[in-house]
């Protein structure tokens, strides 16, 4: 009955010659597919190619920047959305057999669309039929798949306990999958880190297909794909995470300066607060132009009540004028809801938590981001400078916030994780521009934009290396080899920038797990060998090299 099913797709695909001739590669696939599947026909319904009537529906459903919907955007030749992990295996082993890429998506919001587009043929794996979220109140742990939300995430939490959160992002349409492995940062980071620092398990399928969990998988990858960009090393299908404690009575508020409120001087006094506040309290600044009128929007989370946070403020940043009336106390939920539009504007707490679980919130507008770590205040002429840049063609359309650090994040070793961003950094600094204009100049205006802001900013942040925030890849740093196999050295000038000594870790790592580069996109991990199977334990002369690869980092 399985072949009968696959011959059966096969003739209905082979009945336009057009598509025979254009899409031959993918019946090679699709007939691999139906050798190694057990139950094919069951299989067959999470398989879409470009004769499916829902192939376009399924490709645009998670794109979360329209730059990537354009007609001359690479599609791929097959779009997978497995419904159980054991679907995941197949899939890798035909795409080696067809010499596609694989890409895999868990939410869209990928500012270089590296989750669904591809110079080479290539094969989506879309996680969202992954979605199962299980919750342990007794043991404060969650085991949840990874084409689940962080809303879905969140709202399943508070289901289960009103005292019980996560620290992970603000928008609730990301995916767990790319929000974890990259890092993933909340109101919370102050007082309990990342969202990949609280991971404690997760299940991954590697290039051999084998599914691994972490004792199966080893210390080195557990290590890596918390932090270090889980697509470079296999599918990752689920994360369990340690659940945190969290307070009754949240307290939340937002407060607008313009600058006839002295909003520069005002953010330029918070860069000495921010990080130093108790780990409890969180306050994010958000610059934009509104109606060509500069605004610095404050924005402050507290695990607590309106009573034990006000002092805190008063003696730390008296400056910023605060009083009872500007604040609104709430559960941890509702504050997570309040905070889902951040870092435009709040939403409303009184909103149900179950808009939460929608998927489709976001409006994808293009966009473009650029992040930046701050080791030392900005001076007051800096900041100025950046409202200059607002008030340019291109700067309408910006948005330029901050992240604060200090508290736990202070406390974490930098090679804890590969993510490496923690002492001695004040803030991270992000600037994303959007546009909703489809025409080319447009595009080139908010591009050109960007890129003369990162470069107006390179005197004011961390250098040697210029420290960037993987989960906001910019294919302007470093060079990208794209559609091929990217270098030690290549890859090493961005690579350290996302993140510095931890690099020549991760591809050690790489270079054991997937040796000959399988796994890979414009800015992922390379292995030092891509020709040779290295295998873990293996000893090299540190004077041999391929390729110029120093091979004293896999010793």
């Amino acid at each position: 009955m399985i072949h009968e099913h696959f011959h059966l797709l096969l003739l209905v695909i082979c009945s336009c010659s057009w598509a025979a001739s254009a899409y031959g590669a993918d019946n090679d696939f699709l007939h691999c597919l139906s050798q190694q599947s057990h139950n094919y026909s069951s299989f067959s319904t999470v398989v879409y190619t470009h004769v499916n009537s829902s192939y376009t529906s399924v490709l645009q459903f998670s794109i979360r920047n329209l730059r990537f919907e354009s007609e001359s955007t690479p599609k791929p030749q097959v779009i997978i959305t497995p419904r159980h992990e054991s679907q995941i295996p197949p899939v890798i082993y035909c795409a080696r057999q067809s010499s596609w890429e694989i890409r895999t998506r868990s939410g869209g919001h990928d500012f270089e669309g590296l989750s669904y587009v591809s110079q080479l043929p290539f094969v989506i794996v879309d996680l969202i039929g992954l979605s199962d979220i299980k919750v342990d109140v007794e043991e404060k742990t969650a085991w949840v798949e990874a084409g689940a939300t962080i809303g879905s995430l969140y709202y399943r939490i508070a289901e289960k306990s009103p005292v019980l959160g996560f620290p992970a992002g603000f928008c609730p349409t990301v995916g767990v999958g790319g929000h974890f492995s990259g890092g993933g940062y909340g109101t919370m980071l102050r007082k309990y880190g990342l969202a990949a620092d609280n991971v404690v398990d997760a299940r991954i399928v590697d290039v051999e297909g084998r599914i691994l969990d972490r004792k199966s998988m080893g210390e080195d990858l557990f290590w890596a794909i918390r932090g270090g960009g889980g697509a470079s090393f296999g599918v990752i299908t689920a994360w369990k995470v340690q659940l945190v404690d969290v307070p009754e009575i949240v307290t939340a508020f937002t407060v607008v300066k313009t600058l006839e409120q002295n909003a520069t001087q005002l953010v330029h006094r918070w860069q000495y607060v921010a990080s130093k506040l108790d780990q409890k309290l969180y306050i994010g600044v958000t610059m934009i132009m509104v109606d060509a009128t500069f605004q610095a929007i404050f924005w402050l989370h507290f695990l607590g009540s309106v009573e034990e946070m006000l002092p805190m403020l008063q003696e730390s940043f008296p400056e910023l004028g605060v009083v009872r009336e500007d604040c609104s106390e709430m559960s941890w939920i509702q504050s997570v809801v309040y905070f889902s539009s951040a870092p435009f504007r709040p939403s409303s707490p009184e909103q149900p938590p179950e808009f939460l679980l929608d998927r489709t919130l976001f409006v994808a507008p293009n966009a473009k981001v650029k992040s930046d770590y701050v080791q030392k205040p900005i001076p007051e002429s800096g900041l100025e400078g950046i409202v200059r840049l607002l008030n340019e063609a291109g700067g309408e359309g910006a948005m330029v916030y901050t992240i604060p650090y200090g508290g736990r994040m202070a406390e974490i070793s930098g090679s804890t994780t590969p993510f490496p961003h923690r002492a001695g950094i004040l803030y991270k600094l992000a600037c994303i521009v959007s546009w909703l204009g489809d025409e080319a100049r447009d595009s080139d205006m908010y591009m050109s934009w960007s890129r003369r802001y990162y470069r107006y900013m390179a005197p004011y942040v961390s250098r040697n290396p210029r420290e960037a925030y993987l989960n906001y890849r910019d294919l302007d740093i470093g060079v990208n080899n794209v559609g091929g196999k990217t270098s030690y050295a290549e890859a090493s000038v961005w690579g350290k920038k996302y993140f510095k000594s931890n690099f020549d870790r991760l591809v050690r790592v790489k270079t054991v797990v997937d040796p000959h580069d399988f796994f890979r996109n414009e800015q992922s991990i390379p292995p030092l060998l891509s020709r040779y199977n290295i295998k873990k334990g293996t000893k090299m002369h540190a004077s041999e090299t391929v390729d110029g690869d120093v091979l004293s980092l896999i010793m």
